[in-house]
């Protein structure tokens, strides 16, 4: 998440992104690895606010999640991982 959302917009862009993945899935657990130096830059930022939400849903809905995760502003960057059970 960039970090110059500050942390009240952080806090509500995590809160917005656990909502979406709640309607479609079950959110198993939220890590908040807080500020942390990116590997490289992005949109000229050098550091960015990590989030890793583990959570349970469809393959349809996966696709729907990132397609929003896609549109999103404030967002640098996402993965989805599939884990083995």
């Amino acid at each position: 998440i960039n970090p110059e959302l500050g942390e009240e917009g952080i806090t509500a862009f995590k809160d917005q992104i656990q909502e979406l993945v709640a309607k479609t899935g079950t959110v198993t657990a939220v890590e908040e690895w807080g500020r942390k130096r990116l590997a490289y830059e992005i949109n000229d930022l050098k550091e960015g606010h990590y989030v890793v939400t583990t959570f349970d849903a469809e393959p349809e809905a996966i696709a729907e999640l990132d397609r929003v995760l896609r549109i999103r502003d404030g967002l640098l960057r996402y993965l989805i991982v599939k884990t083995d059970e």
